[in-house]
């Protein structure tokens, strides 16, 4: 029995493996993980530093997020917070079990993206 032109692993993303909603979610997951603790923590930390310093230095940080680079961090950030949130929920019930099978698996991550849409909208839209 040949089996050579089989991909050895379905994280052989590209002509071997079609990527499903499942594993983009599951990357992404991972990803707003990522930046929200390298770069959303670290960043209300020192909002947090600078509230305690004085209103000069508050008045300083308040400026350099009022900027557009800030306030694309922290639409970025919003976002990620968001999916996370929603994603890990969605993890919670599937380790309870539920929602498992295919057609319910590409429900909810269909509607962890379109929460984390809508919230992020929500939160952002009157500051951007």
């Amino acid at each position: 029995m040949n089996n050579s032109n089989r991909p050895l692993s379905p994280f052989m993303i590209g002509p071997y493996y079609r990527p499903q909603l499942t594993s983009i979610l599951s990357i992404t997951h991972r990803g707003t993980g990522v930046f929200l603790s390298l770069v959303s923590a670290p960043l209300l930390l020192w909002w947090l530093i600078t509230l305690a310093s004085g209103p000069e230095q508050f008045s300083w940080m308040t400026g350099v997020i009022g900027g557009l680079p800030g306030r694309l961090v922290m639409l970025v950030s919003v976002f990620c917070l968001s999916f996370h949130m929603f994603n890990g929920i969605r993890h919670l019930v599937w380790d309870m079990g539920y929602g498992l099978d295919m057609k319910p698996a590409t429900a909810s991550g269909w509607a962890v993206i379109i929460l984390s849409i809508l919230v992020t909208g929500l939160l952002v839209g009157g500051v951007l």
